[in-house]
């Protein structure tokens, strides 16, 4: 199974194949000279394809030098201790505020377990704590440097979460964005449709603070954005433009939805039917069929965003 892209500029991008799915989420590999880099893990069922994908390079886990998470969401991070087993002279680089749950993963296995319910264990497990010596922190606008050619620069970018970053790579003028520019549903492009959602999981979406970060990418002058869930976009405007379009809608939908009052289950149940109405709306005038399947991602994403855009509202953000 060819699990491997090439991307240009020394950069290819590994599936992870998390739900089973091919294109969910990705891996990518940076190899500069010396240093070979991982950015995000995906979960612990996607370490074996991850070692792969690096078979399929020809790249030893013992030459990693660095694994870079985004944001430590099980989805993103939750494979890391797992994979760090595999890499023994690779360190892992988080946000301030990530470094600490990659030490003691209790409350993130918590709120996910909150989320995800009896399918927990096959999506996650095991979920495995890290070592504080093999953690590196990367505050806003700090660099590293991977050879004489290529710095990466990481960038604070809240809105999908507080512990976010994203990093921009001067080579290539890419960014590497996990959920904050939202998710790039790479079904549709068999249909010559470019097609991007924001991601507003519980519990720390911020929307105001997601455009801000939409606005730094623009000013960054970024040519390429590598998603989370998955895939390259070299058309940047286009992403910032849908994001900025969906967002307000979103919101609009969660005031819509949770108007009749009632349990934060009903609430989210209300705002995902209003959510996949606007959504299957807008693909059935691109020409996309009900039974496209897009949708069965699409079920699953929409509900974890109207999930955490109820826990937005009823935190008074209104």
């Amino acid at each position: 199974m060819k699990t491997v892209k090439d991307l240009g500029n020394d950069i290819y991008l590994m599936d992870c194949y998390d739900l089973q799915r091919t294109g969910r989420t990705g891996t990518y590999v940076i190899k500069d000279e010396n240093n070979i880099t991982l950015i995000e893990s995906s979960a612990s069922p996607s370490i074996p394809y991850i070692l792969d994908g690096l078979r399929e390079l020809n790249i030893s886990p013992e030459n990693i030098t660095y694994l870079i998470v985004t944001h430590i969401h099980l989805d993103h991070a939750g494979g890391a201790g797992l994979l760090l087993r595999e890499c023994p002279n690779a360190n892992i680089i988080v946000h301030p505020n990530g470094a600490r749950h990659l030490e003691d993963p209790s409350r993130l296995i918590a709120g996910a377990r909150a989320v995800y319910g009896d399918d927990f264990n096959r999506l996650f497990e095991p979920i495995i704590p890290i070592d504080p010596s093999r953690i590196i922190i990367k505050k806003d606008q700090e660099t590293l440097s991977l050879s004489s050619k290529r710095t990466l620069t990481f960038y604070d970018t809240p809105g999908h979460a507080n512990h976010h970053l994203s990093i921009f790579d001067n080579l290539s003028m890419g960014i590497f964005t996990g959920d904050t520019a939202g998710i790039y549903y790479e079904e549709l492009k068999q249909n010559d449709i470019h097609f991007y959602l924001p991601s507003t999981s519980p519990n720390q979406f911020n929307p105001e603070a997601m455009i801000q970060s939409l606005h730094l990418y623009k000013n960054l002058g970024v040519k390429s954005i590598y998603f989370g869930h998955y895939g390259m976009s070299t058309q940047p405007e286009e992403v910032y433009n849908q994001l900025t379009h969906w967002i307000p809608i979103f919101l609009e939908a969660t005031e819509e939805g949770m108007k009749q009052g009632g349990t934060f289950e009903g609430q989210t149940e209300s705002v995902y039917r209003l959510l996949m109405n606007k959504v299957r709306a807008y693909l059935e005038e691109l020409q996309v069929n009900i039974d496209h399947p897009v949708y069965e991602i699409l079920k699953l994403d929409l509900h974890v965003s109207a999930m955490g855009l109820v826990d937005y509202y009823r935190k008074g953000n209104r």
